[in-house]
């Protein structure tokens, strides 16, 4: 019963944690959309944003944090069960590991290259500071964190969805939600891979809307698994 509620409050934390700071993000520095914009302009909105924005991004890195502990405690959970649950496991730890390198590239990364292009003492350096920033922003963004952390966050989710309903943990409308979250948020892959096929088919609301009902299934399993009465 304390494991249950355990993994119930970090569900709910974690999404928390990664829905606060994505709000102040889209506030403060026109988040995701500003990315659409050049180079230059997504580095002087950065350095304008000071100490404040690179604390943001620090937040939303490290506090979905608790989402990679109940990972664990989930799979320790279904795994006896569901022996499939361990490879789940497996993809949604290293889900959330290459999610938040990604996301510290904000953090460790792009305010040297910000620095560097404000600062710049010919246009040449300032050339090789944007592409430098569209290099790191390919590998750590779009390849890291939104490909592959994206990808193995969909195949937990959907391993998940159908443990629990084929082991009857809770109402059938939940594992539903988490299953249409989850190909939501696969069909946002359109958007990354538009950044090398030009013309590749995009629905530019998937990435939202695949997250948001993602994040919103996560409270809604938390709160479940916490009424859980036994493991």
């Amino acid at each position: 019963m304390k494991t249950n509620k355990t993994i119930g409050w970090l569900l709910i934390l974690g999404a928390i944690g990664v829905f606060v700071p994505f709000t102040v993000l889209t506030m403060t520095f026109d988040y995701p959309d500003v990315l659409r914009e050049d180079p230059g302009t997504v580095l002087t909105k950065f350095q304008a944003g000071g100490s404040s924005l690179i604390f943001t991004w620090l937040a939303f890195g490290l506090l979905g944090f608790p989402l990679l502990i109940t990972y664990v405690l989930i799979g320790q959970q279904l795994e006896s069960r569901l022996p499939f649950m361990r490879w789940a496991t497996t993809l949604g730890v290293i889900s959330g590991v290459v999610q938040i390198v990604g996301l510290l590239r904000w953090v460790f990364v792009v305010p040297a290259l910000a620095q560097a292009y404000l600062h710049a003492p010919d246009e040449a350096t300032r050339a090789a500071a944007k592409m430098a920033f569209v290099l790191i922003h390919q590998f750590g963004g779009v390849l890291l964190g939104e490909h592959l952390g994206q990808l193995l966050t969909v195949a937990w989710t959907v391993a998940l969805c159908y443990g629990s309903w084929k082991l009857g943990l809770f109402r059938v409308w939940i594992s539903v939600l988490g299953v249409v979250a989850a190909v939501i948020y696969f069909l946002a892959q359109g958007e990354l891979l538009a950044t090398v096929i030009p013309g590749f088919p995009v629905w530019d609301l998937a990435g939202f809307l695949g997250s948001t009902l993602w994040l919103v299934w996560l409270v809604v399993i938390g709160v479940a698994w916490m009424k859980k009465e036994k493991g």
